[in-house]
């Protein structure tokens, strides 16, 4: 399954790419989702810290969330993720 985010700046994107998946191992650093509130992703990470991820607006914000949730329940695993200027792909499996 394949998924396209959008984001308002590269900041943001290169961000969300590095802490969304680990190459080597095929996994997230993403533990669990612990609040979104309008376009705006506030995520827990497997070292316990929390980091907020603004995204261009709330449709995909919880697209992202939708997409995730397999993911963390550890259904499915994140093969690849490729940033295009604003955007990310992402690819589970």
């Amino acid at each position: 399954m394949k998924i396209n985010i959008t984001f308002d700046d590269k900041y943001e994107v290169q961000k969300f790419a590095s802490l969304i998946f680990i190459k080597e191992g095929k996994e997230t650093y993403i533990t669990s989702i612990l609040n979104i509130i309008k376009n705006e992703l506030v995520i827990s990470l497997k070292d316990k810290s929390a980091h907020s991820i603004l995204f261009k607006n709330e449709e995909n914000v919880e697209k992202f969330a939708d997409f995730i949730q397999s993911v963390l329940d550890k259904e499915h695993k994140i093969i690849s993720t490729k940033v295009n200027e604003f955007n990310i792909e992402i690819i589970k499996e």
